[in-house]
Formats: C-alpha cells, sequence, structure tokens
C-alpha cells in the first residue's frame, strides 16, 4: 500500500502588537551544579518510572536503528559516551532531559526490546543491534551474553544536573541552557516555555481544545511555535482574570498557567464548554472574521471578542441572537478607539481595559 503524502498547510500570518511592544525584563539566575553518574541499568529504571523525562519543548526522536546500535556497541566495547545534561525540579525533584534524549532513548529502546515503537503502529521493529562488530549483530538485550549483558547494565553514564536556585518561583533557567545547547541560538516562544515548566491539567485541556474542528477552522493549521495553544490560554487569562491584569502581557500568562496549572475538575469542564460555545457561535455567527479585521488575524481581538462572548454565555446561559451580534461585532470593529486599542500600545494596562470597555458596551444589550 503506497505512503499517503499528507499536504502541509502554510501556516496563517498573525498580528501580535505586544510582541512588538514589550520587552523582555533581565532576569538573574543562581544555579547549582553538580555530576553524577549512572549506571545504564538504573538509568532506563528511571526513564520507564518517569523519574527522568523528555519535557514537551523537546523535538523528536530522529536516531535511525544503525546509530542507536553503534552507541550500545560503544558502551558493549567499554568505551566512554558523552554525558547527558539534566535539570532537577524543585517541586518533584525529577530530573528533565536538557541534552542527551537521543542516547537515553536508544537505551531505553534497546532494553525494551523494540526500536522507536509508535502508539499507532499495529506491529513493532524488534531492536536487534545492526552494522556493529559481527559477534554483535543481530542481537537483542535479551540475546545478549551474560557477561556482556552486565557489563552493559554495569556502564557509566556521566550527568550534569543543574538547579535553579533563585529565582525559586519559577524554573526558566533550564530552558535558556536548552537552548544554547540544542537550538543553535534559535529563541523558544514564551508558549514554548510554558508548556514544558507548567505541564499539568490546563496544559492537557489546552492540547485538547487546540485540536477541537471549529478552532481549527477559526484559526487555521497548527501553528509550529504555539501561537494557536497561547491564544487559547490567553482567552483563560482575560475571562478569568481580567481584573488582576498587569503588563507585561508574557508574565501575565505565566502567573495564570502557573496558578491554575492543576486546577479542579468543575473548572476544568466549564472552562472547555465556555471556549467550545464561544468558538462556535462565533464561526456560525461571523466566521474567520471574528478576530480579523483587517483580514490578518488580530491577537488582541481574539481575546476581547472571544471574552466578550464567553461572558454573555456565562450571564446568560445562552449565545446572543446571531443577526444582533453581528451588527454588534461590526460596530465594535468599526469603533475607532476600539481600533486603537487593538493596534497600538496593546498590553499597556489601560488599552487592556479600554478594549474590555468597549467589547462591554457593544454587547451588553445582546
Amino acid at each position: 500500500m503506497p505512503d499517503e503524502t499528507v499536504e502541509q498547510l502554510p501556516e496563517e500570518p498573525i498580528q501580535d502588537q505586544d510582541e512588538q511592544d514589550e520587552e523582555v525584563a533581565p532576569v538573574k539566575y543562581d544555579i547549582s551544579t553538580y555530576g553524577a553518574d549512572y549506571t545504564v541499568d538504573g538509568l532506563v529504571k528511571r526513564l520507564q518510572k518517569g523519574d527522568i523525562f523528555i519535557p514537551d519543548f523537546q523535538r523528536d526522536y530522529v536516531w535511525n536503528q544503525s546509530e542507536a546500535s553503534r552507541l550500545i556497541e560503544s558502551l558493549l566495547l567499554g568505551l566512554p559516551i558523552p554525558g547527558v545534561f539534566l535539570a532537577k525540579e524543585s517541586e518533584t525533584n525529577k530530573l528533565l532531559i536538557i541534552d542527551g534524549q537521543q542516547r537515553l532513548k536508544s537505551l531505553q529502546f534497546f532494553y525494551e526490546g523494540f526500536f522507536n515503537p509508535k502508539d499507532h503502529q499495529k506491529t513493532k521493529r524488534i531492536f536487534k543491534l545492526t552494522k556493529v562488530q559481527k559477534h554483535f549483530e543481530g542481537l537483542t538485550y535479551e540475546k545478549l551474553e551474560e557477561n556482556d549483558r552486565i557489563k552493559l547494565d554495569d556502564s557509566i553514564v556521566h550527568a550534569t544536573i543543574v538547579k535553579q536556585e533563585a529565582p525559586d518561583n519559577e524554573n526558566t533557567s533550564i530552558y535558556h541552557v536548552f537552548e544554547r545547547l540544542n537550538n543553535g541560538g534559535k529563541k523558544l516562544t514564551p508558549q514554548e516555555i510554558r508548556t514544558a515548566i507548567y505541564y499539568g491539567e490546563l496544559n492537557d485541556l489546552i492540547e485538547e481544545l487546540n485540536n477541537y474542528k471549529d478552532w481549527r477552522d477559526m484559526f487555521g493549521p497548527e501553528n509550529a511555535r504555539l501561537k494557536d495553544k497561547e491564544l487559547i490560554l490567553r482567552f483563560f487569562a482575560a475571562f478569568y482574570r481580567a481584573d488582576k491584569y498587569s503588563k507585561p502581557m508574557v508574565e501575565f500568562l505565566n502567573k495564570f498557567n502557573k496558578r491554575f496549572r492543576n486546577p479542579d475538575q468543575p473548572f476544568i469542564d466549564s472552562s472547555r464548554q465556555f471556549f467550545k460555545d464561544s468558538i462556535t457561535f462565533l464561526k456560525n455567527s461571523v466566521g474567520k472574521s471574528a478576530f480579523r479585521p483587517e483580514g490578518v488575524l488580530n491577537v488582541s481581538v481574539f481575546e476581547a471578542v472571544t471574552v466578550g462572548v464567553a461572558k454573555i454565555i456565562e450571564e446568560k446561559g445562552t449565545t446572543p441572537n446571531l443577526e444582533n451580534f453581528k451588527s454588534a461585532h461590526q460596530q465594535l470593529l468599526n469603533d475607532p478607539a476600539f481600533i486603537k486599542s487593538v493596534n497600538s500600545g496593546t498590553s499597556d494596562d489601560a488599552v487592556f481595559k479600554e478594549r474590555h470597555l468597549l467589547v462591554d458596551k457593544y454587547f451588553s444589550q445582546l
């Protein structure tokens, strides 16, 4: 059966004035660094238990079977391999892999017997050593000679472990280390960092909603730098905490994501419904123009309009009349004060408040 080729749709342009207006505040870190030697057997067990894990911002496993086999062969021959970088989470004491994912996952695959298994695959490829010395060729972990298996189990992998001591209210330093080790200077986006730092129930909900069909229809193709997920987070933050807003926007979102990292089930359920109902209503009423006054998705318009609709649903228990909403929405987008509030200084406290007051003004009678 021939492979199916999925067409990769181009990402749509996004207008986000916040990114141009905001400056990143300088941060100084106090980081402790120490070395630790792990046996291969111990590393694999920690990976399997989740005590050592791969953060979401890491790239996928990309080694082929011969590359992974060469790593195993090096250890069987008693040759040293490069060390790994790990970061200790202060809250859980778990270790995040900053550098060394390919090596560690290769070891785990060999011990478990299957090479890079995928959840959707019906069959799994048995991990047999390939393109190695003849006496190792074709062997699995289980078929190694006992002395070779013990040698592999007891082989040492050196780890450099970093732990952020200050500031103690977040762990962003480890992602700056990751950038310098892995990204060739390519800066991670705030949402990529949030996804890794604040993994939990809220980010799981955002991941779920990002696949909601009506949202995909309204936003467009998935954004490689997670801008679509950031907009969902921004909707929740502005809906629940608009009265607590203070610039910069990036910190407002960080604080919300941290505070509501693992909310209770009623919060999850109601948040899911508010988002879905708001997006579906906007799709059915004004379509993609809901937050594209000039043809390009405007982040501030998205934030204000979606929150305005969600507040109506919360207060009245139903969505507005379609025709009445279309009229109010058009009047809002034509208001010079609103136009200014979504195009200039959008993250300023007064400007943020102004656009939400204008939404309330036009939507209050719906």
